[in-house]
């Protein structure tokens, strides 16, 4: 028999290991300092492959570590070590580790005070995280007092190839395809990036991030495929600051983040007002010169429902003549390209030629106000208009990119799109990048005449050179190396 003091030893073991809260498999379960177990002990499920993950709640500086064993035999994890101990290292608000755990574990807590937190378990992928940099907010463009933003892409729509001899290409105006099947629950989060705290002085975790107050009032939201990259939530956010800098995030299923993001609204001074929203210009969802919207249609945004037929009109018969044209090449029978096809051609083309007919509008930075072209180039205008020298004066001065902004005058028969009706005021044009019209000059056969300037000759008077591709067409050589980047610059109008 065994002895009583050994007995009591096991019987408390016992009943310590079965009083352990259990974390089910595939779960994130919240814990604040009122129910917090204490000990914090809390026993894994078995899996082949389990990641375990930690997200902190709160602002507090906290000591709190974490440790895991996957060993039935290791006891209660800590810090004194041991076998098959580990700790997670947790760094931003967020740490996860991964293992096998055949027949379970344990993970404990040290110093927990007052830190709330998050534990997530899954046997896949980490519950909780940041998202990759290639999953930011997208940034579609402000006014003074509004921002359209796109959540990352969340699900890819796979283009359907036409073939010969049915081989039919998408009307002019086309409209958007069915909605996906599901999409994940975005949260929205802005806020004035010299706000204090500043939302990246936080731990960058979902649950952090959606206790904060969000700047704004979000006037819209929407899924919409915009490009082939597949289908976003979109947000138009109305009642912010003008000449003001914010920092956003989104949040994915409340424990993935992506951001943050920046971007500027432009000065009380602004009048071009936001488009978005034309299923035929799907990538379309910036500043246009045009009139504000009449009062009775109870918005200050363009949309399909309100915009001037006098643009779309020719718009749609341009892009139907084009496809006409198209369609006299034996599409899907001669190959002209073994990588692209007619419909590659009609997909570049409509992208350059909705880019072309819906000028954007842009403002300076004001920390940079001299940092654009102050009057229209000359037609013969050559070289890279994405690095100007900092001082005229001195042209060995270290250079700066600049956006290819141009300011423009309230003569309507001046502007680049003729179909544009008169704003009444003076803007400064965005041009669009030279890439849009080099990639419909590659997807198309020679049959359209489609060319484009060269930055040998003039292309700088019209587009902006340099900014994605090298001014010598080497892709992704240029001097920012896109369009438009995480920080709120926008180059040129890809």
């Amino acid at each position: 028999m065994l002895p009583e003091t050994l007995l009591c030893l096991l019987s408390a073991a016992l009943a310590a290991a079965q009083s352990r809260q259990k974390l089910s498999l595939n779960s994130n379960t919240a814990f604040s300092p009122s129910n917090t177990p204490n000990p914090a002990v809390f026993t894994l499920p078995s899996a082949e492959n389990l990641a375990i993950s930690v997200a902190l709640c709160s602002a507090t500086t906290s000591q709190a570590r974490f440790f895991v064993t996957n060993s039935s035999s290791s006891g209660v994890p800590s810090s004194a070590g041991g076998t098959d101990v580990y700790e997670i290292q947790v760094t931003g608000g967020l740490g996860n580790w991964t293992g096998t755990f055949a027949d379970g574990g344990v993970l404990a807590v040290e110093d927990v005070e007052q830190t709330s937190f998050e534990l997530g378990v899954s046997d896949q992928d980490p519950i909780h995280g940041l998202l990759p940099g290639t999953d930011l907010p997208l940034l579609g463009d402000t006014t003074s007092n509004q921002a359209l933003i796109f959540s990352p892409a969340f699900f890819n729509v796979k283009l359907v190839v036409p073939l010969y001899p049915n081989y039919t290409l998408t009307p002019a105006n086309l409209s958007q395809p069915s909605l996906p099947p599901g999409s994940p629950n975005y949260t929205l989060l802005i806020s004035p990036t010299s706000s204090s705290p500043s939302l990246t002085s936080l731990p960058q975790t979902g649950c952090m991030l959606a206790s904060q107050k969000s700047t704004g009032t979000i006037a819209s939201e929407s899924l919409w495929l915009r490009d082939a990259n597949g289908w976003r939530t979109q947000w138009l956010v109305e009642a912010l600051a003008p000449a003001t800098n914010y920092t956003a995030y989104v949040i994915q299923d409340s424990t993935q983040v992506a951001g943050p993001m920046y971007f500027a609204t432009k000065s009380a001074s602004f009048v071009c007002p936001l488009v978005f929203g034309l299923p035929y210009c799907p990538a379309v969802a910036y500043t246009v010169p045009l009139p504000q919207p009449l009062a009775a249609s109870g918005t200050r945004v363009y949309t399909a429902a309100n915009v001037p037929e006098q643009i779309t009109t020719p718009l749609l018969s341009y892009l139907t003549n084009f496809t006409v044209t198209l369609s006299t090449f034996a599409c899907g029978r001669d190959m002209y390209s073994p990588i692209v096809t007619c419909a590659d051609c009609q997909r570049a083309y409509r992208k350059w030629l909705c880019g072309i007919t819906f000028t954007r509008c842009g403002e300076p930075s004001p920390t940079n106000p001299n940092s654009f072209t102050s009057a229209a180039p000359d037609t013969s205008a050559t070289g890279v208009s994405a690095v100007q020298p900092k001082n005229p004066n001195d042209p060995s001065a270290p250079q700066k990119v600049f956006s290819a902004l141009v300011a423009q005058s309230t003569d309507i028969s001046n502007a680049r799109s003729p179909t544009l009706p008169a704003m009444g005021s003076a803007y400064s044009m965005l041009l669009p990048c030279i890439e849009t019209c080099t990639a419909v000059d590659r997807a198309c056969p020679n049959l359209v005449g489609f060319t484009c300037p060269t930055s040998q000759f003039n292309a700088a008077a019209s587009y902006g050179v340099g900014y994605t591709d090298g001014a010598d067409g080497d892709e992704g050589q240029g001097a920012t190396g896109g369009s438009q980047d995480r920080w709120g610059n926008i180059w040129c109008n890809g």
